[in-house]
């Protein structure tokens, strides 16, 4: 295929996303405001809780193998090497440019984590439904990128919800301590009053501390104890050694419960029965017996990508507005994730590939390439939604890497593919 006809079959799946986000994006515009604030959050709940763990589950319990999995070994690896690159170079855009405090962790998780399930479930299938694509007939093609995707979807939770979450956690924490040090201030003119902006205020902070799993307050208290704790003299081994191990304790325990996010959940679950022949023949296929349950998730997940997506273009209305994010970081992150990590991603996977590292599937290539170039993840604007911290500066940062991200996506997928076939 030429660059021009690759360049029209990776341009298709962009147009969808574009087309479904400005949707979102009219939906939640002060021209009909059906998607409000407090119908942004109540929607991102249920996509946290509900429907993402289902399409996660679904994909991974149907379409993945073991065999699949020890031979997609290198993916994880992956995706690593991704969140490792970009929050280096996240953290060096954080040296340079001194964004705000409570924004450190935002920057450092756009540059870091990328959407690696729901736009790659988008993307894929519309490639392989193309005609002209460069991986072979559409049926296998789309049935082996949904594998993929899938598999992509599940590592991509398991970096996310415990890295990115944490990054996003400390800021949380850092913007709450701003907040009560400063005082919460209502702007005099909004629509509603101070003691109905405060008690929404509450009633966000509540929900979020029901539907996330990782208790706050304990961790909390345990970080201002260690900040209050005075230095210990040399003759205080003892105790010294005592703090450490509750410190090393109370890590632990906070990343285990960071790790029992319901997306997460979801994904070791699939892997679990999609890994067991005997445990997948009850519920997946046209004669198991216990069929229902898997039609039934599949129905809830079917759910999830329109709904996101709809998320995305809602949450991208703010950023209209302008927040505290500079200019110069909004380029430095796009800079990042458009240019310098598909340049890592080319090298390392065609390293991979000489290496041996890799199945002999020019799709599976495809797929570890186009790792490297995806938008910031969505779970970001979830988790500054559900923690109620950098709504509006996540929202501009969204707003500007994914109008790129049409483009930059469309250019780079068409280089891959070009170097594929």
């Amino acid at each position: 295929m030429g660059f021009w006809s690759l360049l029209m079959v990776a341009s298709m799946p962009n147009l969808q996303v574009l087309l479904v986000g400005l949707l979102g994006a009219f939906l939640a515009s002060g021209y009909i405001n059906i998607l409000s604030t407090n119908a942004l959050r109540d929607v991102n709940k249920i996509v946290f809780a509900v429907f993402s763990p289902a399409l996660v589950f679904a994909s991974l319990s149907e379409t993945i193998t073991l065999q699949d999995i020890l031979s997609w070994w290198f993916m994880p690896i992956n995706i690593g090497i991704i969140f490792s690159i970009g929050g280096i170079l996240g953290w060096v855009v954080v040296k340079i440019l001194k964004p705000e405090h409570h924004l450190e962790g935002l920057v450092i998780a756009s540059c870091s984590a990328g959407n690696l399930g729901t736009l790659l479930l988008i993307i894929i299938p519309a490639i392989c439904n193309e005609d002209r694509n460069p991986f072979g007939e559409s049926s296998d093609c789309k049935t082996l990128g949904l594998s993929y995707a899938s598999f992509s979807m599940a590592l991509g939770n398991f970096f996310i919800w415990s890295h990115t979450y944490s990054l996003m956690r400390k800021s949380s924490v850092l913007h709450e301590k701003i907040h009560s040090e400063n005082g919460i201030q209502f702007p005099e003119n909004d629509s509603m009053t101070s003691v109905e902006a405060q008690n929404q205020y509450k009633e966000g902070r509540r929900d979020q501390e029901a539907l996330l799993l990782p208790p706050t307050k304990p961790t909390d208290g345990a970080a201002q104890h260690q900040s209050i704790v005075p230095l210990l003299s040399k003759g205080e081994g003892s105790e010294n050694k005592v703090n450490f191990w509750m410190s090393l304790k109370a890590t632990l325990h906070q990343i285990s419960n960071e790790l029992l996010a319901p997306p997460t959940i979801a994904a070791i679950f699939g892997l679990v029965i999609g890994m067991i022949p005997w445990l997948k023949s009850l519920i997946i296929g046209a004669t198991a017996p216990l069929r229902v349950i898997q039609d039934s998730i599949s129905l809830l997940g079917d759910g999830s990508i329109p709904c996101a997506t709809l998320i995305l273009g809602g949450n991208l209305t703010p950023g209209i507005r302008g927040s505290a994010v500079k200019p110069v970081e909004i380029v430095a992150i796009i800079c990042v994730r458009y240019v310098i990590l598909p340049l890592f991603g080319i090298a390392v996977v065609e390293a991979a590939g000489e290496l041996g590292f890799l199945p002999p599937s020019p799709l599976f290539q495809y797929m570890l390439l186009i790792q490297f170039t995806l938008p910031p993840a969505m779970s970001i604007g979830t988790m500054a939604q559900l923690f109620d911290a950098g709504k509006e500066e996540c929202s501009v940062i969204f707003l500007w890497t994914y109008l790129v991200a049409a483009i930059a996506l469309t250019v780079w997928s068409t280089i891959f593919m070009w170097i594929l076939s």
